[in-house]
């Protein structure tokens, strides 16, 4: 038999034509489904929720989705778009945690180091602290509130009047014992880091990361400086009137939450973070290295959280603070990024990022729905009526029955009136919290499920009852 190679030579390249084709039309597909489900889904998150702000989807370091919903500002009719600035809250940490390594792999400083060694007047009982104990929010510095730390009486946080205010307290816990969220140990960075390099913490992050990336809707806050294309922060609650969210310094969270930006820039962090333009290889697998559980299945890094969700590895950071509240996600294993940035003080970034992913990744997810509250009876009501205490994070919460109303309180945080979809099933409307009571086979009560839409930390808390 004779082959006719000719034929073949033609045929071949064809064949892998017509594959190409193919897989570029499946790929083109995704994305257009991915497209469509996205626009459904915050469809109704801007219609039920009142989701305001911008998203941005990536692969590969290009955007799949990149769109902005509801206004920047609504005094001056001035839209939300991919350009706008939002306060990024404290997504902030994990640029902090790189400005500590880049300083590392320069040999200004070993994170094993105490940390005292780079700050004045160091309280005792901080002696044995190291950075990488302020890195992992394992220090058990306490933090420190406005009223504590006093009017500011200079630009950028003065170190003595910092220092002050929180060497009062004794730690929380012996440094390395455990972990607790904090924003002093980043606040203590920031310091570390102006001493070592000589330059003030926005400058060395402008030097060294916005300006080499080309970030140039990123920058650390200053309340004096004029920022284009800067968003308000809002309170958007359903059924009531959008309010301002009172103007507050970033300034007082420094190197722990004080940076700005864009979706567009911080997909250009994102992209950095592939490659060996800030730091090698080895410091970046370092940073995401989970270091500590918060709780099961979920671990600090440096500056960034790490879980897994939809069969994958997710290293991830949000941000909530005056108005603003923020949420990226990395999937490194699919190169898949997920940024969500809302200036609806009330929004729900962190739960509006697991849905876009679970997008990409085919997953379930649920649309957001009108909740509509139901009667149930008093006699039901009051077997809900008692002290439940949480875990993770510790926290204790009250329930009481005030003129037939079931009144939720998360001590120093929220009180609001719960309402009943079911006779176990209830929502808050003062924020994104639905809650689920649990019963034994005897229908007593045991304790409770929350979900929280905008919990940037803890999506899920759950608390048993203890009265």
């Amino acid at each position: 038999m004779r082959i006719n190679f000719n034929f073949i030579n033609h045929f071949i390249p064809l064949v892998v034509l017509c594959l190409f084709a193919f897989q570029s039309a499946s790929a083109q597909n995704s994305t257009r489904q991915i497209t469509a489900k996205v626009d459904e889904y915050m469809k109704s998150a801007v219609e039920i929720e009142r989701f305001s702000g911008s998203i941005l989807i990536a692969r590969d370091g290009k955007p799949i989705v990149s769109k902005s919903y509801g206004m920047a500002n609504v005094e001056l009719d001035v839209p939300n778009t991919p350009k706008t600035v939002f306060r990024l809250a404290s997504i902030t940490k994990q640029f902090t945690a790189t400005a500590i390594m880049m300083l590392q792999e320069r040999g200004k400083l070993n994170i094993n180091d105490n940390a005292c060694k780079y700050l004045a007047d160091c309280p005792a009982a901080w002696q044995t602290i190291t950075i990488r104990h302020l890195l992992t929010m394992t220090h058990g510095i306490p933090g420190v509130n406005g009223l504590e730390l006093g009017a500011l009486r200079g630009l950028p946080v003065p170190w003595d009047q910092w220092l002050e205010a929180t060497s009062k307290k004794p730690l929380d816990f012996a440094p390395g014992e455990k972990f607790k969220y904090s924003n002093s140990g980043y606040t203590l960075l920031g310091f570390i880091i102006e001493r070592v390099s000589g330059k003030s913490y926005g400058e060395f992050l402008q030097e060294n990361i916005f300006t080499p990336l080309e970030m140039k809707q990123t920058g650390y806050e200053d309340p004096l400086k004029i920022i284009k294309n800067r968003a308000t922060g809002y309170r958007y609650l359903p059924g009531e009137p959008i309010a301002n969210v009172p103007y507050a310094e970033m300034i007082r969270l420094y190197a722990a939450g004080g940076i700005y930006s864009t979706t567009e820039d911080l997909l250009l962090w994102d992209k950095a973070l592939y490659t060996e333009k800030l730091l090698s290889k080895k410091s970046i697998d370092e940073m995401f290295t989970p270091f500590r559980e918060m709780y099961p299945g979920k671990s600090y890094a440096y500056g960034w959280w790490t879980s897994q969700k939809f069969g994958r590895t997710e290293i991830a950071h949000g941000g909530n603070l005056a108005g603003f509240i923020t949420y990226i996600a990395r999937f490194p294993s699919d190169r898949v990024t997920v940024i969500v940035l809302s200036n609806n003080g009330r929004g729900s970034s962190g739960k509006i990022s697991n849905v876009l992913s679970a997008i990409v990744f085919g997953a379930k997810y649920e649309i957001p729905k009108e909740r509509k509250a139901i009667n149930v009876a008093s006699s039901v009501l009051e077997k809900y009526v008692g002290e439940y205490q949480a875990q993770f994070p510790p926290t204790n919460y009250t329930i009481v029955l005030e003129n037939g109303k079931l009144i939720f309180t998360e001590i120093g945080f929220i009180k609001a009136e719960m309402f009943a979809e079911s006779e176990t099933d209830f929502f808050l409307k003062t924020a994104d919290l639905q809650i689920k009571f649990d019963k034994d086979t005897n229908e007593a009560v045991t304790g409770f499920t929350v979900y929280q839409g905008d919990g940037t930390l803890y999506e899920i808390v759950k608390a048993q009852k203890v009265k």
